[in-house]
């Protein structure tokens, strides 16, 4: 028996999915930032603080040292403590996305989630600050007090017109980056988008005719950009929600009244008749798509209104095919994102000391975001977004969010425009240095499930859960089918099913439930074809039959035949018995001899890769070696490129008492003849692995020995085991897996217990391994 609980969804159909706006549940969104610890921040030590020596050091007496060397000399703050690379998110909650004048406590959740951005993106730390002051007098001194404490001021959410006199002031007052993101995010993003429209269809900055709808902060800062790239003051018409903005408006700050337009236009369709840009920051459906027809060839229509655009993307692009657009919304071509932006800016200006955010260094990060733009796209970035024909043109005019290479394009191009223009403190002299630097603060390991899930939506495919009688399971599949990971397909009782989520308060449109112990005709061909499999292995017909009343059985049998894509399971049971109805029914690929497993560890130091940790007991130095290929390849799969150490208690036969050192040597030597290619040696500690110091310093002929490892291979699935957990528990890393390695067909076994992020983070590695279509992970 089965229930789909969509009329419209095909859930066995492999075509790609178009990428939905994320549904997000009120309940879902509260419990987040409810989850203890409460919110998305917190203050980690950068120093050991265990002992009584640490503590001294960390604050009396030894504290006394920094303090009268930076009283000394002021400068040596940035050498002392932590300023140079802080920022505070700072906002009076008078223009909060969407919401409007809600107050500082009630914006605090939105500069927390700034924060994080800053710190994911460009590895700064940050401060939100919520100030309850609406007088921009007073809100200036507060913050102008600020500045012995920060490196840089990201001002947020604050309204117009007076956040247009509190940026002004401030940056006259202080002497560290200041910037309003709401202004100028926008404005560089949308920019470097023109830029390259312009060039694509072969028309002059100089010569457009631009209409703007909407005079906010955002407004205001696009079209002095836009005068500071070439645009005619006289080609441009502005309108606000009351019309056109002319000499005759009486009613308008200044910051609005300097592009007053003396044309003789007061609709909205007058000023499109020969338009070549329409620039929307105002309000949903403003822009009624017949008036598309009046611009001019090859117009150009950013609609940044969110969630919906002044108008929608595919009535506009039905109504003029010649037209390129770009929207806020992440679900169509050319999404301007201020991620694109603010976190790179603020990187390059506190890396050389600047002491503004001045306009050479906004027109640096326009012409960088733009030259990048017309790279070719790295296959990281193809894979993330599922989308092999991105290059520069109509549907590609700046880069998208995830791609790594936005740290070191645009920081940098901050950072010399800082020095040309005078305002850097701190010149930077090996930018070849300070690439690697960006990388290292950054690391790729932060953007890596964010790429796989990005890979999972543009194809998702049908994954079958074994285990659907479950909370767990059941909200994980809310989740991946709301965020268009994949098709759920749901093994288990109806009625259970249908109870949990109505418990729950589940949505489970688009999941389709199978009752296996309801469909006896698919269940008995099933248990045929195991019975055709085994029957030299000691399973009878009978037995068969018995087997495929078991979910994992049936679900295994569902990706073997092709009824499902992808398995997960394991969450109920322990490994090995998840494990073994997959090897029975669909095996491992060709040539591998044994499956093993392997964790992911999110590390701030960066992504590592831990093996066996599940599959193997004991393995011999020649099933190491299969372990080790199997590893390796995986680690590829994640767009990394392995460095791999044998592990052991031991370093280089010293000391070199017992079997286990021998067996690991063995193994590395059998490797490194079977994988010449690979950056691989042992046997080593894990210590001695993870710090290339360490190596330099006692095993320099090591060719780990320049970066350290990145991927260990452990002696026994004890050793293995042991290290996940306890960098999961006290390590400060997040643990993804156990990925299963060497199977014919995706079949992924989670850890026991998993909590929901698990098993969506696994349903999206099972999805994308599932894309690869016959290569073994």
């Amino acid at each position: 028996m089965k229930t789909n609980f969509s009329r419209n969804l095909r859930p066995r159909s492999r075509d790609p999915l178009p990428i939905p706006m994320l549904k997000i549940n009120k309940q879902d969104a509260l419990a987040y930032h409810e989850q203890l610890p409460h919110g998305k921040i917190e203050v980690v030590p950068t120093k050991p603080v265990s002992t009584q020596l640490d503590l001294a050091l960390a604050y009396s007496p030894g504290v006394a040292e920094p303090c009268m060397a930076i009283a000394a000399n002021p400068d040596d703050v940035y050498r002392y403590t932590a300023k140079g690379n802080l920022v505070a998110v700072i906002s009076n909650g008078t223009a909060v996305l969407g919401l409007g004048n809600i107050g500082p406590a009630a914006s605090k959740p939105v500069m927390e989630g700034k924060g994080v951005l800053f710190k994911k993106f460009a590895g700064i730390d940050c401060f939100d600050i919520e100030i309850d002051a609406t007088d921009p007098d007073e809100f200036i001194r507060i913050v102008k007090a600020l500045e012995p404490t920060f490196g840089g001021i990201n001002l947020e959410d604050i309204k117009a017109p007076e956040c247009f006199r509190i940026e002004t002031e401030l940056r006259e007052k202080m002497n560290i980056p200041l910037m309003h993101d709401d202004q100028h995010g926008t404005a560089i993003i949308t920019a470097a988008a023109l830029l390259n429209a312009l060039e694509i269809v072969g028309k002059r900055i100089e010569d457009i005719q631009l209409v703007v709808s909407g005079a906010g902060a955002a407004a205001v800062s696009c079209i002095r950009l836009y005068l500071a790239l070439g645009l005619n003051k006289e080609n441009l018409v502005v309108f606000d929600k009351d019309g056109v903005i002319n000499p005759a408006r009486t009613n308008l700050a200044d910051m609005q009244m300097q592009f007053a337009t003396t044309r003789p236009v007061t609709t909205l369709a007058e000023a499109l008749q020969g338009a070549d840009v329409f620039l929307g920051l105002s309000a949903a459906n403003v822009l009624p798509a017949g008036l598309l027809l009046s611009m001019a060839n090859d117009p150009i229509v950013f609609a940044l209104a969110n969630p919906n655009p002044e108008i929608e993307y595919e009535l506009a692009m039905g109504t003029r095919p010649d037209l390129i657009m770009a929207t806020g919304r992440s679900d169509h071509p050319n999404q301007v994102n201020n991620v694109l932006g603010f976190p790179y800016i603020f990187r390059g200006a506190l890396d050389v000391r600047a002491t503004e955010i001045n306009e050479a260094m906004k027109l640096a990060a326009v012409r960088a975001l733009a030259e990048l733009s017309k790279e070719p796209v790295p296959d990281m970035v193809n894979n993330a977004y599922g989308d092999n024909t991105l290059a520069f043109g109509r549907t590609y005019l700046i880069p998208k969010p995830l791609d790594p290479r936005l740290i070191t394009a645009i920081s940098p191009a901050v950072a010399r425009a800082a020095m040309e223009s005078g305002v850097a403190r701190l010149p930077i002299t090996d930018w070849a240095a300070y690439d690697d630097q960006l990388r290292q603060r950054l690391g790729l390991d932060q953007k890596l499930m964010n790429r796989i899930t990005s890979a999972a939506r543009a194809n998702p495919r049908r994954v079958v859960f074994a285990e659907a009688d479950n909370y767990k399971v059941l909200k994980a599949a809310q989740l991946v089918r709301e965020e268009g990971i994949a098709y759920p397909i749901l093994l288990g009782p109806l009625a259970k099913i249908q109870a949990i989520a109505q418990e729950n308060n589940l949505d489970l449109e688009g999941c389709e439930i199978l009752d296996i112990l309801k469909d006896d005709e698919q269940r008995n061909a099933y248990a045929e074809l195991l019975y055709q499999k085994r029957q030299r292995r000691g399973i009878t017909l009978y037995e068969g039959k018995r087997l495929l009343r078991e979910r994992n059985y049936y679900a295994a049998m569902m990706v073997e035949t092709g009824a499902a894509d992808a398995c997960i399971t394991g969450l109920t049971k322990d490994y090995g018995r998840s494990l073994i109805p997959s090897l029975q029914v669909i095996g491992p690929a060709e040539g591998v001899k044994r499956v093993s497993s392997m964790y992911i560890i999110q590390h701030k130091r960066g992504p590592f890769f831990f093996a066996d940790t599940t599959v193997n007991i004991d393995p011999t130095a020649e099933e190491m070696v299969e372990i080790i290929g199997l590893t390796a390849n995986a680690v590829r799969f994640f767009d990394t490129e392995p460095r791999v150490a044998v592990i052991s208690y031991s370093n280089f036969g010293s000391p070199s008492v017992g079997t286990l050192p021998d067996k690991t040597r063995r193994a590395t030597e059998l490797a490194k003849a079977r994988y010449p290619d690979l950056l691989l040696d042992g046997e080593m500690q894990a210590n001695v692995a993870l710090s290339p110091q360490l190596l330099q310093e006692n095993y320099g002929f090591s060719p780990l020995a320049e970066q350290g490892a990145n991927t260990l291979i452990f002696p026994n699935v004890e050793s293995g085991n042991i290290a996940y957990k306890v960098m999961q528990e006290i390590g400060g890393a997040e643990v993804i897996g156990p990925v299963l390695m060497g199977m014919r067909k995706p079949v992924h076994i989670l850890q026991l217990g998993a909590s929901v992020r698990d098993i969506v983070n696994m349903t999206a590695i099972a999805v994308v391994d599932a894309q690869r279509d016959g290569k073994a992970l």
